[in-house]
């Protein structure tokens, strides 16, 4: 150890071993997490991990993702938008096919070919307007399909949130897209960086509001990322949503009109009736005494041949079809029912 410190180049050794022995202390010390959460045991790394992602994304991606926007029209962001789509299509339908989801991956080749023949290569999405619904599946989706756990939660370097489960999926992407067997390399590393500037461009405003609302952004992507999973992997799932259509309203009840099966001649007879006698009596027998009516309150007396109305309990008491006269002891005003 002496004769090594003797030479520059030994004390170099040295100051680089204790560089990296800090660097080790201070990354086992982030990847401690006292009570990590259930299903993330691996919390204190994912953090770090997300953390150096965040700082990545935030000085290298996020402004050159910005320059394309301020620099590339809107028109043709979407058609690289839908290049690299009708690229991913491939994928989604051949893990449709290895689920044995037959119609959709069937769905899914139409698209590509309608919109590879009819698109222009894809830049434009002609099979969206011919009514044909774009589906979102994967390999971990395939694996969780046929029973495959998803493993811990993991925040993968540059690539993001995944589990093991997806980790291993996502390798899929790689050897079945196109864009990994162009040649030259470069061409084929281009094609896939821009296909990155695009997607992180198209999640700019989503970031924005991540950034504030969110009081822990690595609770929040975690917690979105593992719910999203769950949801396409359950009856639901992958399927485009039919929404209620709010465009039509629907038709207001009319509570002027009767309900079907009352009197016929019970509203016009009471209509009919309005500005009659307050008080009534018959040929024979005791006067029924009908209570005062206001401006507002129906007429109480129903139409032609019918009995007086004895308030009081007697044997002549009925209430025409439609209507409620409450006693005149209590005051109440009258009440059309329907």
């Amino acid at each position: 150890m002496q004769t090594t410190l003797q030479t520059p180049r030994g004390v170099a050794r040295v100051l680089q071993f204790g560089k990296v022995a800090v660097a080790a202390a201070l990354l086992a010390g982030c990847t401690t997490v006292q009570t990590p959460t259930k299903g993330d045991p691996f919390e204190g790394l994912n953090r770090t991990i997300f953390t150096v992602n965040d700082k990545i994304d935030q000085y290298a991606i996020k402004p050159v993702a910005q320059g394309y926007v301020f620099v590339t029209p809107q028109p043709v962001r979407d058609s690289v938008t839908n290049f690299f789509s009708n690229i991913g299509d491939i994928y989604i339908a051949a893990n449709n096919l290895l689920q044995l989801r037959i119609a959709d991956g069937v769905s899914d080749i139409m698209r590509i070919v309608i919109n590879t023949v009819f698109g222009v290569g894809g830049l434009f999405d002609v099979a969206t307007l011919a009514k044909l619904p774009k589906h979102d599946n994967d390999l971990g989706l395939t694996l969780g399909h046929y029973g495959v756990p998803s493993g811990p939660y993991l925040v993968l370097p540059l690539f993001g949130p995944s589990t093991v489960r997806d980790a291993f999926g996502s390798l899929g992407n790689y050897y079945v897209n196109p864009i990994s067997y162009i040649s030259p390399s470069g061409l084929s590393w281009g094609l896939w960086g821009l296909n990155i500037i695009s997607t992180r461009a198209n999640l700019l405003g989503a970031s924005n509001l991540l950034e504030t609302a969110a009081l822990d952004k690595y609770s929040f992507v975690r917690n979105a990322y593992l719910q999203r999973r769950q949801y396409l992997l359950s009856d639901n799932r992958r399927r485009p949503q039919e929404l209620p259509s709010y465009d039509e309203e629907a038709p207001l009840p009319k509570y002027d009109e009767g309900e079907t099966g009352a009197a016929p001649g019970a509203a016009g007879a009471a209509a009919g009736t309005q500005g009659a006698p307050a008080t009534t009596a018959p040929a024979s027998g005791p006067v029924a005494a009908t209570p005062p009516q206001s401006a507002s309150a129906p007429e109480a007396a129903s139409g032609t041949g019918t009995p007086p109305l004895d308030l009081n309990g007697g044997p002549e008491t009925q209430i025409p079809a439609g209507q409620l006269v409450p006693p005149t002891r209590f005051n109440f005003p009258s009440f059309r029912l329907h």
